[in-house]
């Protein structure tokens, strides 16, 4: 599906799961090479960017985290930058796509005209549409944190592990989709000056600082995760050295007390108490004593 915005001499062109015959129209239509139609038909692994003589070619990988419409977690969308045409290739339903679509629709409307005369300027207002939804992903995991560490001080910290173990592949996810684009805008920069002109080159060092924006956020969201781990593993390990000390305190108490049943169930001739009035109560009574002076030294020891 292609679907068409204009803005004064201005286009741009935004695909979505395109065919053979839509690639092919686009080829014919905007004199796309063919290296690049044949990229065009399915997503790519990897991020680049490829100058050619009337086209600027990129790639770029955006994760997801919330706002998905899918299986997959990671949305790839391929940027072709012509002088008055933007192309952009997608495979998936982009929230911040969309939300673009109809800020240029408005802007059309109404002819203005802080788009600017070519098309790196559209690329440059999308990516930055593009990036600031990957802050709106980066804030849902910072409300997902702050209930995990609500539900790790409220005695829920076994709970929790799976639950930090989840964040911690999404911020891992996160970071690998988004780990080549210092690389690939910085190719960028190199490309868009030598295609457009060096003034542009000033909005593409602004698109790095985005960029920038977001790993500083990622790290912040890492290291709370990291703190939270390391906060619920104590916990989580302190409860269990609790429960280890109560039995061990209660083996401690009980032995002797196997010790005494033991020794008066021995089948001798002779027993010391066995056998005189009240022979039972005293025996339990000696136990009682033993269990008293060991849960005293254990208490005098701040055992427990």
């Amino acid at each position: 599906m292609i679907r068409t915005y204009t803005h004064k001499k201005l286009a741009w062109l935004d695909v979505e799961s395109p065919g053979n015959d839509e690639i092919k129209k686009l080829m014919e239509e905007h004199k796309i090479h063919p290296e690049t139609a044949e990229e065009l038909l399915s997503p790519s692994l990897k991020p680049r960017v490829d100058l050619y003589k009337d086209y600027i070619y990129l790639i770029l990988h955006f994760p997801t985290i919330k706002h998905t419409h899918g299986t997959q977690k990671i949305q790839e969308i391929d940027f072709i930058i012509s002088k008055n045409t933007l192309i952009t290739v997608r495979y998936d339903t982009i929230d911040a796509v969309h939300k673009f679509s109809k800020v240029f629709e408005v802007n059309s409307i109404l002819k203005k005209s802080i788009i600017g005369n070519h098309a790196g300027y559209l690329f440059y207002h999308l990516i930055k549409k593009l990036y600031k939804s990957l802050v709106h992903e980066l804030e849902y995991t910072e409300s997902w944190l702050e209930k995990i560490e609500s539900r790790i001080f409220s005695g829920k910290e076994k709970d929790m592990v799976v639950a930090l173990s989840e964040v911690s592949r999404e911020l891992i996810d996160f970071k690998k989709a988004i780990s080549y684009h210092a690389e690939v805008l910085d190719s960028l920069q190199l490309a868009g000056s030598e295609f457009f002109d060096t003034r542009f080159a000033t909005y593409l060092r602004m698109v790095v600082s985005e960029y920038r924006r977001i790993e500083d956020l990622l790290r912040g969201k890492q290291e709370t995760l990291l703190e939270l781990r390391e906060t619920n593993n104590s916990l989580v390990s302190t409860k269990q050295n609790e429960a280890m000390k109560v039995l061990a305190i209660m083996a401690f108490v009980t032995f002797p007390l196997s010790l005494v049943a033991s020794i008066f169930g021995m089948n001798t001739t002779y027993l010391p108490i066995v056998g005189i009035p009240g022979d039972f109560w005293i025996v339990m009574g000696i136990m009682a004593v033993m269990a008293s002076v060991m849960f005293w030294y254990f208490k005098k020891k701040h055992w427990l």
